[in-house]
Parts: C-alpha cells; structure tokens; sequence
C-alpha cells in the first residue's frame, strides 16, 4: 500500500501535526516580543537534543510521521532556544558595557 495510508499512519500524522502546531505561537511570541525570561535554558537545549534524537530515530525507522513532526519541531525549538541564547547574550553585554 505505498500510496495509501494505514489508519495508524493518520492517527500519527494528526498526533504530530498538533504537536508540532503547538510550538508556532510560542515561537512567533517569542520572536515578535524577544521576552526569554520565562524560558529555562536547561529545559529548551534538552529537549531540542531531545527533538534531534527522535528526529534521527525516525530517519532510521523510515517513519514519515516522525521525520516531519520532528522535523518541524526542531526548526521551531532551535528558533526559540538560539532567540533565548542570543537574548540572554545581549543582556550579559549590555551590563558588562554599563557603567
């Protein structure tokens, strides 16, 4: 059935489409207002390895739910932990130059 999709390939598909959606309002918030500080640098990098690892697992079982889901998720969290690191960076500059 290569064209056709099983009933439990849908159930994934919709499982991570609604996960992967859930990271969009997060992380069009966190680029429109740059406000990182209810962010924990520790939580974001672990599961954006985290993400990484199921990203790669599903490469391997050849399962496109994964690979997409993963995929997209990964693009979001990597965007939301690099605004944290570059926001958090700017931050620790800003009060080493003032006065």
């Amino acid at each position: 059935m290569p064209l056709e999709l099983l009933p439990t390939q849908w159930l994934g598909y919709a499982a991570a489409t609604c996960t992967t959606a859930s990271f969009i309002p997060q992380a069009v918030l966190t680029l429109r207002t740059r406000d990182v500080s209810g962010i924990s640098l520790g939580m974001y990098g672990a599961f954006t390895f985290g993400v990484a690892l199921w990203l790669f697992y599903g490469w391997r079982l050849g399962e496109w739910p994964i690979i997409a889901a993963n995929a997209l998720t990964l693009c979001l969290a990597a965007t939301i932990l690099g605004t944290k690191l570059i926001v958090d960076w700017q931050a620790r500059a800003r009060r080493r130059a003032a006065p």
